[in-house]
């Protein structure tokens, strides 16, 4: 009979993904940090979402010293934000992600810059909204380079992301027994 086999009988402690098993386990401190990479993640990845969905804002604030199109640095930079959030919401490359994340922020301000320059003859609210990006930049900057220091000294498991399960680590392990 199928599934009846030793191996077989010895399901996986857990049925759900190892991240949110990995989240339960850890002390209220990592669970704090680990919140917090997520978000980074989540902000980066819908930010870089935005880039390609509806570039041509982008497009606009794009330093015009920059070599090429405009829309090539929007969808660059737009890929540099998916890639920075991904790398942040997987513990393995955690580290990596939000020291790019940190160099991404830096990167981007000088189309902030151009931005407020660019909106300075407009309504004072816009013109606000622009400057107040400027600051702005220097607290992104904060939260990467410490999403990247919390990554340090965490407890890197043996999963790489949040979408590994333990059924296929069980797999992996009876394969490596039949072996």
């Amino acid at each position: 009979m199928a599934g009846s086999g030793p191996a077989d009988s010895e399901a996986p402690k857990s049925a759900v993904p190892v991240g949110t098993a990995v989240a339960a386990q850890q002390p209220a401190g990592q669970r704090a940090a680990t919140a917090t990479a997520i978000t980074l993640a989540v902000l980066l990845a819908g930010a870089g979402v935005t880039h390609f969905a509806r570039p041509r804002p982008y497009d606009s604030i794009v330093p015009r010293w920059l070599p090429g199109p405009a829309r090539a640095w929007t969808y660059a930079s737009g890929a540099a934000e998916l890639a920075a959030g991904a790398a942040i919401a997987c513990p393995r490359t955690r580290r990596a992600g939000g020291l790019a994340a940190a160099a991404l922020f830096a990167a981007v301000f000088p189309a902030n810059v151009q931005m407020a320059i660019d909106w300075r003859h407009r309504p004072a609210p816009q013109r606000a909204a622009a400057i107040g990006r400027l600051p702005l930049q220097a607290p992104l900057i904060w939260w990467a380079l410490r999403v990247r220091g919390q990554a340090s000294n965490a407890r890197l498991d043996s999963t790489s992301c949040a979408t590994d399960s333990v059924t296929v680590r069980a797999c992996f392990r009876r394969r490596q027994e039949s072996a």
